[in-house]
């Protein structure tokens, strides 16, 4: 039967509404065989790439801590080297 005896027969609504019933089946279908296995692997991905981007951010953290510390220390030796030279001047 082509699709003119079809619309003659049953009505241009029915037939509408039976290709569009095929058109939303066939894109389910598509979707579920297609589309789902690309995007569980795409969100495995995903995954990783959080992971190893939260390792980084708390690598930088500590490494941000260290440099604080490095420079504290420094800070706290200049001042100590301050001190003993104004001392040994002042006693001159």
């Amino acid at each position: 039967m082509d699709i003119a005896s079809l619309v003659n027969k049953y009505g241009f609504p029915i037939v509408a509404a039976g290709g569009m019933g095929y058109l939303i089946y066939y894109v389910w279908v598509w979707a579920t065989k297609e589309v789902k296995p690309v995007l569980s692997e795409a969100n495995t991905v995903l995954i990783a790439l959080i992971d190893r981007i939260r390792m980084l951010d708390n690598d930088l953290i500590r490494l941000n801590q260290k440099v604080n510390i490095v420079l504290m220390l420094r800070e706290i030796k200049n001042e100590k080297n301050n001190n003993t030279d104004a001392d040994s001047s002042s006693k001159k």
